[in-house]
């Protein structure tokens, strides 16, 4: 990703692309940056023989035509990232649409053209810059991965005898610390260590919002137990990516007292949301008011735990920035004649199983949406096979019919009377 952005830099010519153009990477198994949903998505990969290298996706994007990216090439060589990288660029600054900004996206010539021409466009320019000068430039070197490498040092982890700890009577002693330990800690390659997941989806807050004060306190707590690192992810929350074991119930108690420690990462609460009309001049309606309805209604633990992984996600508009298309359940907010309404969508996924939702039917009113999603939810509880299916599992399993019917029930039951 440094060297990329470092070509583009030193190559003027790309600051004149048709319009916004983004690049998705993701070096882990699990694709937890919703990659496809960009103009380019790029994945590292290692085959059999042990070989890098780099997969890579087009016409991802969102907004008002929602696309994941196609997979236009499963393995380039290592040595190759910047030339194949390059000559989509190239080929997107050729042929992308410059007479109307609307259309101005790299997606609009893939749907217009077709994976397979697009494919044939870049390998053609591929075969070109390998043949020029300037290819023989463009050739990652080992010298270069090195290079880049020097500027992301290893931490120093202690050995996992003194990082280690037994955490199983930290949690015996305290159901909220056990609570947390169960949703917001995750393994981690180095043993005695652990990936703590910072929420910022406590009750009654602004989805992924954090005060200065926090943010304050978040620096102590990174620099004190996580080597001052702090991270952000596309979930709206924050990662403290190398605690010790040792260190996760003091780390806890400091989350706890900065409201930062709500135990719901990947539940039902934890909600995407974009500011929608609270901040936001381009948005047609409210999000944080939506996601505070739907909270307020899975507000317990237990509630939530009986429900399982779920990706709820609100966009206030056609732009899409809550990203509601890839939601397992995606909220979109529309204007009608002055009153906000909200459109839903199903079966969306942002992960490796990326997908676009389905939109169910009718828009809601305000004072309808949340009631709604209790009811998608409530469906899924009903319909599930058993308590491991997840709701994007039995989903895909039905389809939107059984949904659909209980989302609309009331209107059914006004018709039949």
């Amino acid at each position: 990703m440094q060297l990329l952005r470092q070509y583009v830099a030193l190559h003027p010519e790309f600051y004149w692309l048709p319009r916004k153009f983004k690049f998705g990477f993701t070096g882990a198994a699990v694709d937890r940056a919703a990659t496809r949903t960009n103009d380019v998505a790029v994945h590292l990969v290692r085959r059999a023989d042990g070989a890098i290298g780099y997969r890579f996706f087009v016409g991802g994007g969102l907004g008002r035509l929602p696309m994941l990216g196609v997979e236009m090439n499963p393995f380039v060589p290592e040595s190759d990232l910047l030339r194949y990288a390059c000559a989509i660029l190239r080929t997107f600054n050729r042929f992308g649409r410059r007479d109307n900004i609307h259309k101005a996206r790299i997606k609009i010539v893939l749907r217009e053209w077709g994976p397979e021409r697009f494919r044939a466009a870049i390998e053609e320019e591929f075969a070109k810059i390998k043949a020029s000068v300037e290819g023989e430039e463009l050739l990652l070197l080992p010298e270069d991965i090195e290079r880049v490498r020097a500027h992301f040092s290893t931490p120093a982890y202690r050995p996992a005898a003194q990082a280690g700890a037994d955490l199983e009577p930290l949690a015996a002693r305290d159901a909220r610390f056990a609570a947390w330990l169960k949703r917001n800690v995750r393994p981690h390659k180095m043993p005695g260590y652990r990936v703590v997941f910072v929420s910022l989806k406590a009750p009654d807050q602004v989805p992924g919002d954090c005060s200065a004060e926090q943010f304050e306190a978040l620096a102590d707590l990174c620099d004190a137990y996580s080597f001052g690192e702090l991270r952000s992810t596309y979930d709206q929350n924050l990662v403290l990516a190398d605690v010790a074991e040792c260190d996760l119930e003091p780390l806890w108690r400091g989350l706890e007292s900065q409201a930062l420690a709500t135990p719901n990462i990947g539940l039902v609460t934890d909600i995407v949301s974009c500011p929608g009309l609270d901040f936001c001049g381009l948005a047609n309606a409210g999000s944080i008011g939506v996601a505070h309805d739907i909270y307020r209604r899975f507000d317990t633990l237990d509630a939530q735990y009986e429900i399982g992984p779920i990706r709820i996600t609100i966009s206030g508009c056609m732009n899409g920035c809550g990203h509601h298309s890839v939601g397992h359940i995606g909220i979109l907010g529309v204007d009608k004649h002055g009153e906000e309404w909200y459109q839903v969508t199903l079966g969306g996924s942002p992960g490796n199983d990326a997908a676009i939702g389905e939109r169910i039917g009718r828009a809601l009113a305000r004072d309808e949406i949340a009631s709604g999603i209790e009811r998608l939810i409530r469906a899924y509880l009903e319909l599930r096979c058993d308590e491991d299916e997840t709701f994007i599992e039995c989903y895909r399993r039905l389809g939107m019919a059984p949904f659909k019917a209980r989302l609309y029930e009331n209107e059914e039951e006004a018709v039949a009377a």
